[in-house]
């Protein structure tokens, strides 16, 4: 399963569980809150590790970059990372 699958199978579990939705935000203000998050993710039965998220925010910031092909980057909205973008609808839910 890809990692953007988890993600949405994670969001769309942590809509209708709040005590999941609690454990990861919990989580995610911890002393390593990337790690704590998956660890989270793990024990929940959602296979999100720590790098692949990193791995994945990288690989959505070049596709930015290649989609304006190095002209008009300062156009480009969005460049937070993965691991924020999911605490902030977490936090919205």
């Amino acid at each position: 399963m890809s990692i953007y699958s988890e993600i949405i199978r994670l969001t769309e579990k942590a809509r209708e569980d709040t005590e999941l939705r609690q454990r990861l935000l919990e989580a995610s203000k911890g002393k390593d809150p990337m790690k704590s998050f998956c660890d989270v993710c793990i024990s929940s039965g959602f296979e999100i590790y720590p790098g692949e998220l990193f791995a994945y925010g990288e690989d959505m910031c070049d596709s930015k970059l290649r989609s304006v092909n190095g002209g008009g980057v300062n156009a480009i909205e969005g460049w937070d990372d993965t691991f924020a973008q999911i605490i902030k609808e977490l936090e919205e839910m």
